[in-house]
């Protein structure tokens, strides 16, 4: 078991060294577009400035030594105290190289991003969501329209400042015989944002494991 361990942690140490010096060697090879990078969860993740991300994104694919042909996911994360407070955050996969790459580009509400589905076809259905759920406009997106709410929905409601219940219900009305939209007027309560993780709250005992 102790062999096993060693052999394990020896394991995760070069594949931790190996991709340090990947992502040291492609810092070098475009300086400009890469703001910075971390090695997270056995993953590369890779900040980029916004203007360069479609760039990054042909580079990421096409690269020989890459390859990451597949988007698997594009999604977003709020933080509403910081003046950039969202990041976009697009999950790549290289199937002939067996790894991942995560790659992030930060946005205020106002600024747009650039639509990504000229690289990959997938990033239509998956940037409809984040406009629809963050309020994030993706320029030159094809057919960018809401995904998941109902026609004339107002707002979005994965932002963190959107209320928990929401501005509207629907309910039938028995009168009308139809489905009707009314506007809730249960007062939202106040909102206090904390991002630290709870399990980072806990204070360990001499008796936990």
């Amino acid at each position: 078991m102790k062999w096993s361990g060693r052999f394990t942690e020896k394991i995760l140490y070069l594949k931790f060294d190996m991709n340090q010096k990947f992502a040291k060697s492609l810092i070098k090879t475009v300086p400009k577009w890469i703001q910075n990078y971390v090695w997270r969860k056995g993953e590369v993740v890779f900040f980029v400035y916004p203007q360069h991300l479609v760039s990054f994104l042909y580079f990421l694919r096409n690269h020989t030594l890459i390859q990451c042909k597949q988007l698997m996911d594009v999604t977003a994360v709020d933080y509403p105290s910081r003046s950039l407070r969202f990041s976009v955050v697009y999950n790549l996969l290289s199937l002939k190289y067996n790894s991942r790459i995560r790659v992030k580009t930060q946005v205020n509400e106002l600024s747009p991003v650039s639509s990504v589905t000229e690289v990959y076809s997938s990033a239509g259905w998956w940037e409809r969501e984040v406009w629809d759920m963050f309020g994030i406009f993706f320029s030159n997106h094809p057919d960018l329209r809401r995904i998941l709410t109902d026609y004339g929905f107002q707002g979005h409601p994965l932002r963190k400042d959107f209320p928990l219940s929401g501005y509207v219900e629907v309910k039938y009305d028995d009168s009308e015989k139809r489905v009707c939209t009314q506007s809730i007027e249960v007062t939202q309560e106040f909102r206090y944002f904390d991002f630290s993780s709870p399990w980072e709250q806990l204070e360990k005992t001499p008796n936990s494991i």
